[in-house]
C-alpha cells in the first residue's frame, strides 16, 4: 500500500516507520513540518533514500495514496503544557488536510491517533465501553484540553460514517527509542537507573497499561488489512501494570533504588489519572488485534534495550 505518514518527526511514528522498513511493508511517504529533521534521523537509522520526505505544503489531494495515518500532535507532557490551547488548532490543521483527502477519495483509509485523554475523564476506574466524560464546562481547566481536542477530532469522525476513518486512542506506550529526558514516570525510573540515582516518587497509587512498539505495529496493519470502516478502538496490552508492581520489576531487573516520599513525580499536564488504561476491547473483536505483550514483558525489554543490556 502507499501510504501517507502525518507528523513523521513524532517518536511513535519512527518506531512504525523502522517496523515498515524492517518487514518491508507499504511505501511510505513521510510529511512533516521539519522535513530536513525526517531526513536526517532516516540517515541516521541507515534506511536513507528508502522512503520520500516532505513538507505539508508538498502535499496534494490528486496524489494516490491508499492510507494516511495521522500522527500530528505532542507526545511530550512538557510540551504540551507549553503549547497550551494551541493543541487545538494543529489537530485540527492537519486532521482537516486528511479529511478534505479522503473526502475526494472515499477509498482512502485514513487513521488516526487520538488519546486516552479523549475520554476525558477522571480515570478513577479504567475505561471501558461505558465511559462517560467528566468535563465541567462551564470550568474548563488547561489540563482538559488536550482531550477535548482529541474528543472533537472523533467526533468531526463518527460524523462521517461513510467514511474510513478509524481513530486509535493511545494510553500508555514504551520504546527504547523515545526521548528519556520526557517527564513521565517510566523515563524518570530509565534515567534514575542510568544515573545511578534515588527515584522519590509519591505513595499516590496508579496503573498503567503499556504499548509495545511491535503491538502498535500490528495493530496498524490489522487496520490497513481489514475491510474499510469507521470506528473508534482502544490500545491496550495482555495486562496493564500498577505503580508499585513496575518499581519492584525495575529494582529486580536493573538495580532501581527508589523511595517513596511526598513528592510529585513527572508532569500531569492533563490531569492525575489512577487508572489510566481500558478495558475496552473493540480493537480485538473489530480487527482480531490479539497482543504479544503485557506491560511487563513489554516494559523489560525496551528498557532493557534502552541500557543496553
Amino acid at each position: 500500500m502507499r501510504v501517507a505518514i502525518f507528523g513523521a518527526t513524532s517518536e511513535i511514528a519512527k518506531d512504525l516507520i523502522l517496523s515498515c522498513a524492517k518487514n518491508n511493508t507499504h511505501s511510505l511517504v513521510l510529511f512533516a513540518r521539519r522535513p530536513e529533521a525526517i531526513e536526517q534521523w532516516l540517515t541516521s537509522v541507515q534506511v536513507a533514500h528508502q522512503y520520500a520526505t516532505h513538507s505539508f505544503e508538498q502535499f496534494q489531494i490528486s496524489d494516490p495514496y491508499d492510507a494516511i495515518i495521522n500522527f500530528v500532535g505532542v507526545g511530550n507532557p512538557a510540551k504540551t503544557a507549553k503549547l497550551g490551547a494551541g493543541i487545538f488548532d494543529i489537530t485540527w490543521k492537519y486532521d482537516d488536510l486528511a479529511l478534505q483527502y479522503v473526502e475526494a477519495h472515499p477509498t482512502c483509509k485514513y487513521i488516526f491517533l487520538s488519546s486516552g485523554a479523549a475520554y476525558c475523564s477522571t480515570f478513577e476506574e479504567p475505561a471501558n465501553v461505558n465511559t462517560k466524560t467528566d468535563l465541567n464546562i462551564n470550568h474548563l481547566r488547561p489540563q482538559d484540553w488536550y482531550g477535548v481536542a482529541k474528543l472533537h477530532a472523533e467526533c468531526r469522525h463518527r460524523a462521517l460514517p461513510h467514511l474510513p476513518i478509524v481513530d486509535i486512542r493511545i494510553f500508555n506506550y514504551f520504546s527504547h527509542t523515545q526521548d528519556m529526558a520526557a517527564r513521565f514516570l517510566i523515563t524518570d525510573i530509565i534515567r534514575a537507573i542510568q544515573n545511578k540515582t534515588t527515584l522519590e516518587t509519591s505513595p499516590h497509587f496508579m496503573a498503567r497499561d503499556y504499548l509495545h512498539p511491535a503491538d502498535f505495529y500490528q495493530l496498524i496493519q490489522l487496520i490497513l488489512d481489514t475491510k474499510p470502516c469507521n470506528a473508534a478502538v482502544d490500545c491496550f496490552s495482555q495486562k496493564p501494570i500498577d505503580k508499585l508492581h513496575l518499581l519492584k520489576i525495575m529494582q529486580k531487573e536493573f538495580g532501581l533504588i527508589y523511595e517513596i516520599a511526598n513528592a510529585e513525580q513527572g508532569i500531569k499536564s492533563t490531569g492525575n489519572k489512577p487508572y489510566y488504561f481500558s478495558q475496552n476491547k473493540k480493537a480485538g473483536d473489530d480487527f482480531n488485534y490479539s497482543p504479544i505483550y503485557s506491560s511487563e514483558s513489554a516494559l523489560i525489554e525496551q528498557t532493557r534495550r534502552s541500557l543496553n543490556t
